[in-house]
């Protein structure tokens, strides 16, 4: 079956999804530690706001890790369907 017609089905979705959602957590909460590392250990959450999310900062953060995470997810949900 090629890709296309693999992503008219339910269940690629399904799995896909399975695949897309933790693996977004996880980059999220890697990419924090590697930014904020320290201002993580001294629960200095002002610092970690304006270091990754205040000034539009957010909107890169987060549609950074939601592309990869999409793009991760499809690659490895159309190797494993058959």
């Amino acid at each position: 079956m090629t890709f296309l017609e693999k992503i008219k089905t339910a269940f690629f979705w399904k799995r896909a999804l399975m695949i897309i959602i933790p693996f977004f957590v996880f980059l999220v909460i890697i990419s924090l530690l590697l930014n904020s590392f320290s201002a993580i250990i001294g629960a200095d959450w002002a610092k970690i706001m304006e270091d990754n999310f205040y000034h539009g900062k957010w909107k890169l953060f987060f549609a950074t890790k939601i592309m990869v995470s999409i793009l991760y997810g499809l690659w490895v949900t159309n190797r494993n369907v058959k």
